[in-house]
């Protein structure tokens, strides 16, 4: 097989290998960029389905991050602030009452002050003077948004998100109108532009390296450079899918303290709005979260204040496993009924009003085995240990290598790759 040779080679076109990639070239660096699947982004998916715009994985800007906020700008996209009503369904009705929400959420804004030793989040929980309800709703939210297991979830790495939220408003959610994918497409536009190649459908099975020399062997060719950035998903590195060899025992070791949370995450798109008419919930024409605890799927939202039939039903953590294995068709009529519940409708009129239901199954995609990283207790060091470089040679990047407590999320995927590529560009 022909070599070619780059002064860096990137592994993973997700937005963190995109993001240095970028910044490479923009250096005057020959990078190439390999990607097994045949699109670029990563969890970035998005579908255009008519006029409506569908996210199949990352959807949420979260807050004002720099890093993200500076790219979006410079790309020129256009972001709305997600707003509308907020409700909740509990004791078979819909309630408006945000202080009541605020109150159930309180033990999460405490977590602000703790101070360790680490423990999980279930160890956590069973310190504090709760209700079952409350409880519930505790683990429900922190299984969701992380996408984690509440039983080895780090309470430390809680507390570190609550912060790093709270610095960059990340209580503010934001939508990129028009879809996520135009950010790696801007992304890859710049990297083309400076001369970088990216080549599609290029799945590395074997990393062999040394000091000063990295090759990379796809199924159909070998690739070759002083140095390489590892970008795929933690799912994929820990499963050891790609031989790295020597092997970096330090930075698997480190990559076994974090977990691979799993979601299930799908949209339903329906002839019209329908529920915007039910009486007697003048809320529900700007509904735009509604948080259902004791239902399957626990968490549903619309583009309000954008346009848009569709709704979008969200469960992560492990009770997401079941409904993750689902093929569309029965996971539309499941959460049909869900709906019918909540909103008191028959379930035969919303399944008459569904057009389609579409998802992808993350826990099942070999380039992906997952849906974002979260820390285990007693492992809040892991991702800064796979900060270190291999010799001023091998370098790691993705979301779950950040260290500021924003794991999983799209701005820390590109604060990682921004990070890989300085590391690179000191040498």
């Amino acid at each position: 097989m022909a070599a070619s040779v780059h002064d860096v080679l990137l592994i993973g076109a997700g937005m963190a290998g995109l993001a240095a990639a970028n910044s490479l070239a923009s250096s005057g660096l020959r990078v190439l960029l390999l990607e097994a699947q045949h699109h670029i982004g990563g969890r970035v998916l998005t579908r255009r389905i008519g006029d409506e715009v569908i996210e199949l994985g990352a959807e949420f800007v979260h807050g004002r991050p720099p890093e993200l906020w500076s790219l979006i700008e410079e790309a020129g996209l256009t972001v709305r602030e997600r707003e509308g009503a907020r409700l909740s369904f509990h004791h078979g009705a819909l309630h408006s009452d945000d202080k009541k929400i605020d109150d159930t959420f309180q033990p999460l804004e405490d977590l602000k002050n703790f101070d360790g030793p680490d423990l999980s989040f279930a160890e956590y929980l069973n310190r504090k003077p709760l209700s079952p309800e409350q409880r519930g709703a505790l683990i429900g939210y922190v299984e969701g948004f992380n996408a984690a297991d509440h039983n080895q979830i780090s309470t430390a790495s809680l507390a570190a998100q609550q912060k790093a939220e709270g610095a960059v408003d990340g209580d503010r959610l934001y939508h990129v109108v028009g879809g996520y994918d135009q950010l790696a497409h801007y992304l890859a536009g710049r990297i083309t532009d400076r001369r970088g190649s990216i080549r599609l459908g290029e799945r590395a099975r074997e990393i062999r390296w040394r000091s000063g020399r990295v090759t990379v062997l796809t199924g159909n060719d070998s690739f070759t450079a002083p140095q390489a950035v590892i970008a795929v998903p933690l799912g994929v590195l820990q499963s050891e899918r790609i031989l790295i060899s020597p092997r970096p025992d330090a930075a698997l070791a480190a990559a076994a303290e974090l977990r691979m949370g799993s979601v299930c995450r799908f949209t339903l798109l329906f002839r019209k709005r329908f529920w915007a008419d039910r009486a007697p919930q003048p809320d529900l024409n700007e509904l735009s979260f509604l948080f259902a605890y004791d239902q399957m799927p626990p968490v549903w939202w619309t583009p309000h204040p954008e346009p848009g039939n569709a709704i979008t039903g969200w469960i992560g953590g492990p009770r997401s496993t079941a409904l993750a294995s689902l093929e569309p068709r029965a996971l539309g009529r499941l959460a049909c009924a869900t709906l019918a519940r909540i909103f008191h409708i028959d379930t035969h009129e919303v399944q008459e009003q569904l057009l389609g239901c579409y998802t992808h199954n993350w826990q099942n995609d070999p380039n992906i085995l997952g849906a974002y990283s979260y820390v285990a207790a007693g492992g809040m060091d892991a991702s800064r240990r796979m900060t270190e470089p291999l010799a001023d040679t091998l370098y790691f990047a993705g979301e779950h290598t950040d260290v500021t407590g924003h794991w999983g999320t799209v701005h820390a995927a590109i604060r990682s790759g921004l990070r890989a590529a300085r590391q690179i560009l000191n040498t």
